[in-house]
């Protein structure tokens, strides 16, 4: 299901782990044998994927909190970019 699905509700993968590093102030996905340091943006958008929330649900939670910024492109393409690492399902 594409992320323009509006019934695709993103989650995190089971053997993916959202953390806070406060050494570095920044949000790292954790998973086996790997780990990737997340840029802000990245952050707020995983931790909004619950899987309760529908993809236009992150977008205007997104949009409100950002104003002016590109959320209903952007977070889209970054969901699908990241379903296709395996990071979200």
């Amino acid at each position: 299901m594409p992320a323009e699905s509006p019934g695709w509700r993103p989650s995190l993968a089971r053997s993916i782990v959202l953390r806070h590093d406060r050494v570095r102030d920044a949000d790292l996905l954790l998973m086996p044998e790997r780990a990737v340091l997340l840029n802000v943006e990245a952050g707020h958008i995983l931790r909004l994927c619950d899987g309760h929330r529908t993809v236009a649900e992150i977008v205007a939670h997104l949009a409100e909190t950002f104003p002016g910024a590109p959320v209903a492109e952007d977070v889209p393409e970054f969901l699908d970019r990241v379903r296709g690492e395996g990071w979200v399902r």
